[in-house]
């Protein structure tokens, strides 16, 4: 049966205008965590005819997340949607990271087009936390297989979709944990006096298409160095991070800038750390990752 949307519904309008023009044959893979964005995601694109298959990755890092899985697949089943648990099993190391990539795998196991729930809010934030790591940039509405509608939606909108259509949202305690640093970041903006989402949403939407122009004309990843020292300071420096990213690496300013000096002025420098025991060394005129010793 296919469930009642409600006649009068504006924040969940505001949902559903941002998925339609994303709309796509068949069926789609929708990430659901359970909370107010994805659960308003996976709403407003059955009520727009989207067939969705809502997988919920259960990273098993709670209490009780299997209970708390098994609800947002009942809630995904009654808007229509398929739905299936994936559990994971999350590295000790740097939680949000490695979290983040676990999910991200298990979503992809499912197809290769995955729709994520990123709000105009989660652009804001990761502006300044990509900032803060000295590499500013933002999210794509479509790149790599990883689509994401509601750029445009403010959290606010999903929150109210949700209780405009009755929905139960799960709030992950995590959310509230300053330790987390896209935590500590959305209770900085929230402090800020007016709305500061906005003007900095844009100026993240103008850097994700310049850093993708940039990147189309730096070429694909490489490791030779001598390619890489070839080309100007901009290019070098998006085709060393997307050689990083190929890797499941999260490239930081300090060490792009470090190999990205093993490329222009090598004088036998020693290994590059950029993640747990990860690190590059130049072998041979060509950088090579390894485990450190």
């Amino acid at each position: 049966m296919e469930p009642f949307w409600p006649r009068r519904s504006p924040h969940f309008l505001a949902c559903r205008r941002a998925v339609r023009p994303f709309l796509a044959p068949g069926e789609v893979v929708v990430g659901l965590s359970g909370g107010a964005d994805s659960l308003a995601l996976v709403a407003a694109a059955r009520a727009e005819g989207q067939e969705v298959h809502a997988v919920i990755v259960d990273h098993q890092l709670q209490p009780g997340s299997d209970a708390v899985a098994e609800r947002a697949a009942r809630q995904a089943r009654r808007l229509g949607a398929r739905a299936t648990v994936a559990r994971v099993t999350v590295p000790a190391g740097n939680l949000e990271a490695n979290a983040r990539t676990a999910r991200y795998a298990a979503l992809r196991e499912h197809g290769t087009t995955v729709w994520v729930a990123h709000t105009r809010d989660d652009q804001a934030e990761t502006l300044l936390l990509q900032a803060l790591r000295g590499n500013p940039g933002g999210m794509a509405p479509e790149q790599d297989g990883i689509v994401r509608p509601f750029l445009t939606v403010r959290r606010r909108d999903t929150e109210g979709a949700c209780a405009e259509l009755q929905l139960d949202p799960w709030h992950d305690p995590h959310n509230d944990n300053p330790d987390f640093q896209r935590v500590a970041v959305r209770t900085a903006l929230e402090q800020i006096h007016g709305d500061p989402v906005e003007p900095l949403a844009q100026t993240a939407e103008r850097i994700a298409a310049d850093n993708a122009l940039l990147t189309e004309l730096a070429g694909p990843p490489t490791d030779d160095c001598a390619e890489l020292a070839a080309q100007p300071g901009p290019l070098r420096r998006r085709r060393i991070a997307a050689w990083l990213i190929e890797r499941d690496i999260r490239p930081t300013r300090a060490s792009i800038s470090m190999i990205e000096d093993m490329c222009t002025t090598w004088h036998g420098q020693g290994a590059v750390k950029v993640g747990g025991r990860l690190e590059v060394r130049r072998v041979g005129g060509r950088l090579a990752l390894s485990e450190e010793a």
